[in-house]
């Protein structure tokens, strides 16, 4: 039998010593001006910051909100195509759960005739029928939206059932009862730290996604303190703190979208996943 994904992100973590996830997320407002006239702008950025990165990245996390048009989707397989070839696995951030044959066709991005991507993020709010065929794919991550870092999710993932369970957990439950397949985690914002600390007492074994160290402003201690793992029959402990603006736009600082002087941007987003590289594993 092949290797899980979380087999498999663990060896990546081990061979790098990083826990990094950098989030490719190419705004077209904030390229920079050299690779305006590029035919893929962001497959041209990607690659750069990948070159620059991949020694101390556990994984590489493209939103597909950046990719929605025909050269975005373009620029997105390349982009896979290319981490894939530095031995980096990719985390497709699409948020995906649908019913039926809608949900069918959405999981094909993680197909070799897809976008061969290696795990994708998917919202549990139409309930199991809606992921199974993410969770069929046994050798696919699949990270269920459980408790993210933006101020909003308080709205529903804080309401309290009849039982006084909160439903973000009641959704953390579901998702480790749906992990038959060894192949699910969860997405857990680490500006929420005490429920990251509550939820990984409630299950031990599933590795988390853990969003907000970067821009955000989350707590990096308690996202790798609380957001690894220990998945049995796998070392090491397996998890990933992401970091997107922080790092691929980093090179603003050496001089801005319009510096003459390409290798100093993205030497700056390789120095800025390095960094907090080291911060992570402090805590590790």
């Amino acid at each position: 039998m092949d290797m899980t994904f979380f087999e498999r992100l663990a060896d990546r973590i081990g061979q790098v010593d990083s826990v990094v996830s950098v989030g490719l997320d190419p705004d077209p407002d904030r390229l920079p001006e050299h690779l305006a006239d590029r035919e893929l702008p962001r497959w041209a950025f990607n690659r750069r910051v990948i070159d620059a990165t991949h020694e101390h990245a556990a994984a590489y996390k493209p939103n597909a909100a950046f990719y929605e048009d025909p050269d975005g989707w373009r620029a997105l397989a390349e982009t896979i195509a290319y981490a894939h070839g530095k031995g980096v696995p990719v985390l497709l951030d699409a948020k995906r759960g649908d019913i039926g044959n809608t949900a069918r066709q959405y999981a094909e991005v993680l197909d070799g005739d897809g976008l061969d991507a290696d795990a994708i993020t998917v919202n549990p709010y139409m309930g199991r029928d809606s992921l199974e065929p993410f969770l069929a794919r046994e050798e696919a991550g699949v990270f269920v939206l459980t408790r993210t870092s933006n101020p909003g999710g308080a709205d529903l993932q804080d309401l309290e059932l009849a039982d006084g369970e909160a439903l973000y957990e009641r959704v953390a439950a579901l998702a480790d009862l749906w992990n038959r397949n060894d192949n699910v985690g969860l997405v857990v914002g680490a500006t929420a730290p005490e429920e990251l600390e509550s939820l990984r007492e409630q299950v031990p074994d599933l590795p988390f996604l853990v969003p907000g160290v970067g821009a955000q402003g989350g707590d990096a201690e308690t996202a790798v303190e609380h957001g690894l793992a220990d998945v049995p029959g796998v070392d090491p402990r397996v998890g990933l703190v992401n970091s997107s603006r922080g790092i691929i736009f980093a090179g603003e600082e050496a001089g801005g979208p319009g510096d003459a002087a390409p290798d100093a941007y993205y030497r700056a987003a390789g120095e800025a996943a390095k960094r907090l590289k080291r911060r992570l594993n402090q805590y590790r």
